[in-house]
């Protein structure tokens, strides 16, 4: 018996949770799929590997392929692998999971093989119990997607406490309030106010304030204005509080 024979085909895929803010929300792209399996339910963008390209092509790929969105210059990173043997009806099939996420992304247009793509409020479609969504008009997910979406949920809110990745979600120049919203957006509570301002001005490298003040709101001083730094870590972290 060959070595090939000794072992049942299986395929690698690629699937990514793209996050952004929209209209304040922490927001992940989903598509609808147009064919089976789960054919009508929403899953998150991506596909099967295919033989001459790496996992980081592939994702970049189905995502434009799925959704119209290219190949954009926010964060992208691997999750981790989800090999449950019965994950795909179809056949066994492992999926390297990838975050993206950036600020500003489009409006995606539905292609391949999805009937639809849009944004959902992540919240939306997680605080729930398994199999059944939190608002009347989000769904559930197909495949193992809702355990995937999860867990990058708590990727990202991990990082941003001990890595400056939220300035990924703001687009240049930025206010520090506007900074602010990200981590309430993301975490579902906004940090304390003065722990806020205490780390993001003293570590050194956070941000980097600009010579240029934006509008003033209600009669106050103008705000400050920034642009990311070089630093990437936050020592000690900024720890979600207890309602986040």
């Amino acid at each position: 018996m060959s070595a090939s024979s000794e072992h049942p085909p299986f395929a690698v895929t690629v699937d990514l949770a793209v996050f952004t803010i929209r209209d304040g929300a922490f927001s992940v792209l989903l598509v609808e799929r147009g064919a089976e399996p789960y054919a009508g339910t929403w899953a998150l963008p991506g596909g099967f590997v295919q033989v001459d390209e790496d996992t980081e092509t592939a994702a970049w790929r189905e995502l434009h392929e799925e959704t119209g969105v290219a190949q954009f210059e926010g964060h992208l990173e691997q999750l981790r692998t989800y090999s449950a043997p019965d994950r795909d009806p179809r056949m066994r099939v492992v999926s390297v999971a990838h975050v993206a996420f950036a600020p500003d992304l489009p409006e995606p247009s539905a292609g391949s093989d999805a009937a639809e793509a849009r944004w959902w409020a992540v919240d939306d479609l997680l605080d729930v119990e398994p199999g059944s969504p939190a608002s009347p008009d989000a769904p559930a997910l197909a495949f193992d997607h809702a355990e995937i979406l999860s867990d990058a949920r708590e990727r990202i809110r991990a990082k941003l406490e001990y890595t400056t990745l939220a300035l990924e979600f703001v687009a240049e120049p930025f206010t520090l309030p506007e900074l602010r919203r990200v981590y309430a957006a993301v975490w579902g509570a906004p940090p304390d106010l003065g722990n806020f301002r205490r780390k993001v001005l003293g570590t050194d490298g956070f941000v980097v304030a600009t010579e240029t003040r934006g509008a003033s709101v209600a009669g106050g001083r103008p705000a400050v204005l920034y642009r990311r730094g070089s630093a990437r870590a936050i020592q000690p972290p900024m720890l979600r509080t207890a309602s986040a």
